[in-house]
C-alpha cells in the first residue's frame, strides 16, 4: 500500500487507508468516527512508529551509555525539536512534555500562579472553557485570595471583545483562553486577545489551550505572541499520555519545579537540591519515550497532508453538515460563530441527549454526548448537555449522511 505520506494531492479514499480503524464495524455497520474532538484516530505511521519503538529500541534515556538508549534518547530529544518547528517556538528549550493539555495547565498555575499571583489579583478565564481551564485556575485564586473574571459570549458562541477589555485591569495577572472550543467549534482571535492584554500590561500571563487548535490550522506561537501555549497528542493523530507545554524561556526560567526528583535535578545532597536547567526542570521522572516518538510522528503525518488541504476539507464537511441538519424539524445547533472548526453541538427538543448518543451507536455512528467537560458553558445555554459531532479531514460526506439519516431515524423513534 502506497502512504498518503508520499502524495501531493489530498485523496480522503487513500488517506482513510493509513487509519486502519476506520475500516472496522461497530455494532454490525461501518464505523462512522465523530468523536474526533475528544480523541483522534491513529495512521499506520504513528502506530508503527511506536511498535518500532519497543520491537528495536526501548530503553530508558539520558543515563544509559549503550547503543539503544542513546538511540531512545536521541529520538526524544528529536521530537521536542520537531514540535518546536511544528508551533515555531524560538528554542526546543521552551517544549516541555507533560502527561496533556491538563497537567500542562496544572504546571503553570501550581508553578508560575502561585509565584506571581497575590491577594487581590484577577486572573481572566472565558466563560466557554473547558473544565481543565477553570478548575485549576479556581484553585489558585481561592489559594491566594484573587479574583476568577469570566469572558462573557454571546448567543452565538463567540467571546465578547468589548467586555474583555472592561475586565482587564492593573489587577490582572493570568489572561487564560482556549483558541477553540471543544464544545461549540468556535475559533478565538487570540492573537487579539494577547494584543489586548500586553496593552494593558505587557506583565500579564496568557496562556492559550490549544488542545483542539493545533491539528486544524497552522499555529506560530511566536506570531500569536503566547507566553504559554498547550497542547495533547491524542487530539492530534498521535499516542494518548502526553502532551506539550510551551513557554517563554525566561519565564520557565524563574518558574520552580512542579514536581521533584529523577532528571529534574543538577545535584543533590542531604543539605540542599539544584535543579536542572528547562525543559529537563520540569520532567521528573521517566519520561514517555514511546509518547514522544508517536507525537514526533503525527507531526510528520499532519505536515504530509498540510493545513491548507486540512482546512478544505473539513469546513467542505461542517458546511454539508450544518445545512442537512439544518433541515431536522426541532433540532438546535448551539454555536453558530462566524469562525468555527468541524465540530458541531445540537439539541433535539424534547429528547435527551444520551438517548440519541446511543441511538446513534447502533447505526454504527461514534459521537460524544453530556457536557463535554463545559457545565458553565452548557448553563450558558440553558441546556443539560448537547450531541456533539466532531470531525477530521479524513471524515467524508458520506458519511456525514449517514449520520444524518440515522439521526432523524433516531428522534422519530424517540419521539
Amino acid at each position: 500500500m502506497e502512504s498518503v505520506i508520499e502524495k501531493k494531492i489530498f485523496d480522503v479514499d487513500e488517506i482513510r487507508k493509513d487509519f486502519p480503524i476506520l475500516s472496522v464495524e461497530s455494532n454490525g455497520k461501518p464505523l462512522v468516527y465523530f468523536d474526533n474532538a475528544a480523541t483522534s484516530q491513529k495512521p499506520v505511521s504513528v502506530i508503527n512508529a511506536i511498535s518500532d519503538y519497543y520491537k528495536s529500541y526501548n530503553a530508558n534515556i539520558h543515563r544509559g551509555v549503550y547503543s539503544i538508549s542513546i538511540k531512545a534518547g536521541e529520538a526524544y530529544e528529536n521530537a521536542k525539536i520537531k514540535v518546536k518547528d511544528f508551533i515555531n517556538a524560538a528554542s526546543e528549550k521552551e517544549i516541555i512534555f507533560t502527561r496533556g493539555t491538563t497537567e500542562a495547565i496544572n504546571l503553570i498555575a501550581y508553578s508560575y500562579g502561585l509565584e506571581h499571583v497575590r491577594e487581590g489579583d484577577e486572573v481572566i478565564i472565558s466563560e466557554m472553557e473547558h473544565h481543565a481551564n477553570i478548575v485549576p485556575w479556581q484553585v489558585l485564586c481561592e489559594k491566594k485570595k484573587a479574583v476568577l473574571r469570566v469572558i462573557p459570549i454571546n448567543d452565538n458562541g463567540e467571546l465578547l471583545i468589548d467586555e474583555y477589555k472592561k475586565l482587564l485591569s492593573l489587577k490582572t495577572k493570568i489572561v487564560a483562553v482556549c483558541h477553540i472550543s471543544n464544545s461549540l467549534g468556535t475559533i478565538n482571535p487570540v492573537k487579539e486577545i494577547i494584543k489586548l492584554a500586553k496593552e494593558k500590561n505587557k506583565d500579564i500571563a496568557v496562556v492559550i489551550d490549544g488542545a483542539q487548535a493545533v491539528h486544524h490550522t497552522k499555529v506560530d506561537v511566536r506570531d500569536l505572541g503566547a507566553d504559554f501555549y498547550v497542547f495533547s497528542s491524542h487530539k492530534m493523530y498521535g499516542p494518548m499520555g502526553i502532551g506539550v507545554l510551551y513557554g517563554r524561556a525566561r519565564l520557565l526560567e524563574a518558574m520552580p519545579p512542579y514536581q521533584t526528583g529523577g532528571d529534574m535535578i543538577s545535584s543533590v545532597t542531604f543539605a540542599k537540591t539544584t535543579y536542572n536547567d528547562i525543559p529537563m526542570k520540569f520532567e521528573a521522572g521517566t519520561p514517555n519515550v514511546e509518547g514522544a516518538v508517536g507525537l514526533s510522528a503525527a507531526i510528520d503525518y499532519i505536515n504530509s497532508v498540510g493545513f491548507d488541504a486540512i482546512h478544505k476539507q473539513e469546513s467542505e464537511l461542517l458546511d454539508h453538515a450544518s445545512e442537512e441538519l439544518g433541515k431536522i424539524t426541532g433540532l438546535r445547533i448551539i454555536g453558530t460563530a462566524k469562525e468555527k472548526t468541524g465540530v458541531i453541538s445540537f439539541v433535539a427538543e424534547g429528547l435527551n441527549a444520551l438517548d440519541i448518543g446511543i441511538m446513534l451507536d447502533t447505526n454504527g455512528v461514534a459521537v460524544r454526548t453530556g457536557q463535554h467537560c463545559t457545565e458553565p458553558l452548557m448553563d450558558r445555554f440553558k441546556v443539560p448537555g448537547t450531541v456533539r459531532a466532531s470531525f477530521a479531514f479524513y471524515n467524508t460526506n458520506e458519511e456525514i449522511d449517514v449520520f444524518v439519516t440515522a439521526l432523524k431515524k433516531a428522534v422519530e423513534i424517540l419521539s
